[in-house]
């Protein structure tokens, strides 16, 4: 007697082909976004960061050079953990990178923004 198959998703007999593994398009597509997702929370959680810091970057530096105080980055919801790189120069500054944009802790608390040309 031939057991019954049963979906993973919806736990539904599966009929058809003997190396069927859903029982429709939909319990395939379901079952593969779900893996897909699980996997990628963290990435996109970190992309999310990187981007909204980039953008604050951006629309605070649109002369590709100025200093902007650590308060103002925070009120904006800047996080500071998040960065694509660092460039040390040959002074010993290390400048954070989000991208294209930059930063260079200063004195007092400010910050030089800079538009990086790397």
């Amino acid at each position: 007697m031939e057991e019954k198959r049963l979906c993973p998703v919806c736990n539904d007999p599966i009929s058809g082909r003997i190396d069927k593994k859903f029982c429709s398009d939909q319990c395939r597509n379901s079952f593969n976004n779900e893996r897909f997702n699980m996997g990628n929370a963290q990435v996109q959680k970190v992309n999310r960061l990187l981007k909204k810091n980039y953008n604050i970057l951006s629309e605070l530096n649109n002369n590709g050079k100025t200093k902007v105080s650590r308060s103002k980055l925070l009120q904006l919801g800047f996080d500071f953990n998040y960065f694509t790189g660092i460039y040390e120069t040959q002074k010993g500054n290390s400048y954070r990178l989000c991208y294209d944009q930059g930063y260079l802790a200063l004195a007092d608390e400010w910050y030089l923004l800079i538009k990086w040309e790397g």
